[in-house]
């Protein structure tokens, strides 16, 4: 699914299936996820490289762009009765600055007006779940190491 341009500051760009752009999503993951797969597991490069090219291959990883620089990316798919949220990572100096919050809000915008529901996973102790129950995301399920949830079309913010 691709993701409109959030005037006036950003541009959500389709990595094509290439060497460079996989090397780019591998890098903003490592940069965003890394030090919550570290803290739990270690850092393996040819596990984490392996698991993300067969990740990158089946997904519609956007590069985020704001104010002509390269911030993240952010994949939107639809599923059955629902929009899956994925690879959302940002750079860590792009963290902590509203910035996940207003692409978040974009998404979500996207999927109410689809009329479906969104769905996404993450790690358990990753603290980006408290930005995603903000937004009105509820745990529906979890595995060992993932919450997985959702947020109802309209579903509304709590207060910050």
């Amino acid at each position: 699914m691709d993701i409109p341009d959030l005037p006036p500051d950003f541009s959500f760009n389709r990595l094509a299936q290439t060497p460079d752009a996989m090397d780019f999503a591998f890098e903003v993951k490592r940069a965003a996820l890394g030090p919550h797969i570290i803290a739990r597991w270690g850092w393996d490069e040819a596990f984490q490289r392996a698991f993300h090219e067969h990740q990158f291959r089946d997904r519609p990883v956007s590069r985020i762009m704001c104010q002509g620089q390269a911030v993240g990316t952010v994949a939107l798919m639809t599923a059955s009765g629902h929009i899956r949220f994925d690879d959302f990572y940002l750079f860590r100096a792009h963290q902590g600055r509203g910035l996940g919050t207003r692409i978040l809000k974009h998404c979500l915008a996207i999927a109410d007006a689809h009329g479906m529901a969104m769905r996404l996973q993450h790690l358990k102790w990753n603290p980006v779940g408290s930005l995603y129950r903000r937004h009105g995301f509820s745990v529906i399920d979890e595995t060992e190491n993932h919450f997985i949830m959702e947020r109802q079309p309209g579903g509304s913010e709590l207060a910050s």
